[in-house]
């Protein structure tokens, strides 16, 4: 067996230990169910990561895998599948929806892609793809337009996009709705897949940078000996342009 077999074996015995008599009482407590948010959490903090270098990439992967055998232990001790039973079907499934690799069965085309995911699933197949509702809002925006464009349902020209954009402001403004501001948050994914640029990883970009200007201005009134609560919405706003002038 190689290095990395060793490796997966040693850190699922370890994971198995630490769920034993005798083990971890945290580790021993945790369910499906409880651990649901720590996976979320490792997720974006691996996408985090990606942006920041390999060395903490690597950490967080393992974060992710720690999560992948936790749950195939607890899945194990109850009878239901092993981590085994994961790597197998995991394994088929690359094999079953790759046939122009390992079959040397045709070209890769996403209309086939989605024909061999639809029969797995027993679903009705539709040229928009599989809906997956457990991904975020505009991660899942981007990922069905991404499917409609595949099949040619998309504009042509980015002028197109960016004149949509504007009339679905005018019709917020117009008509404010939850559904007239979704409509907005829609096209502007849109117009962020014509630029190359990722929403969700932008939306998240900018939330941090105000997280950032925020935590300066407030330490800038501390250091003048004020108190955030006892300043004006003005007198907030001149710190907070200060601020926003020193990281020119």
């Amino acid at each position: 067996m190689g290095d990395i077999g060793k490796s997966f074996e040693k850190l699922v015995e370890i994971m198995k230990i630490l769920r034993e008599p005798g083990g971890c009482d945290w580790d021993r407590a945790q369910t499906h169910q409880t651990l649901k948010p720590y996976l979320i959490e490792e997720a974006y903090e691996l996408l985090d990561a990606i942006d920041k270098g390999d060395d903490e990439m690597k950490e967080e992967l393992g974060d992710v895998l720690l999560q992948v055998v936790f749950h195939s232990q607890i899945a194990s001790e109850r009878g239901a599948f092993s981590i085994k039973d994961v790597i197998d079907n995991l394994i088929e499934k690359l094999v079953r929806r790759h046939p122009h690799v390992f079959k040397n069965d045709g070209r890769y085309s996403y209309e086939r892609w989605e024909e061999i995911k639809a029969k797995e699933k027993q679903e009705k197949k539709s040229s928009i793809g599989r809906v997956n509702r457990a991904l975020p809002a505009l991660s899942m925006a981007r990922r069905i337009q991404e499917n409609a464009s595949a099949v040619g349902f998309d504009w042509e020209e980015m002028e197109d996009v960016k004149d949509k954009v504007m009339e679905e402001i005018k019709e917020f403004l117009e008509n404010p709705s939850d559904e007239e501001f979704g409509d907005i948050l829609f096209s502007l994914v849109n117009l962020s897949r014509f630029m190359g640029i990722d929403p969700e990883r932008a939306l998240r970009k900018s939330t941090e940078k105000f997280v950032k200007r925020f935590q300066k201005m407030e330490s800038l009134i501390e250091k003048d000996g004020k108190k955030l609560s006892d300043l004006s919405i003005d007198e907030m706003e001149r710190y907070w342009e200060t601020i926003k002038e020193d990281e020119r």
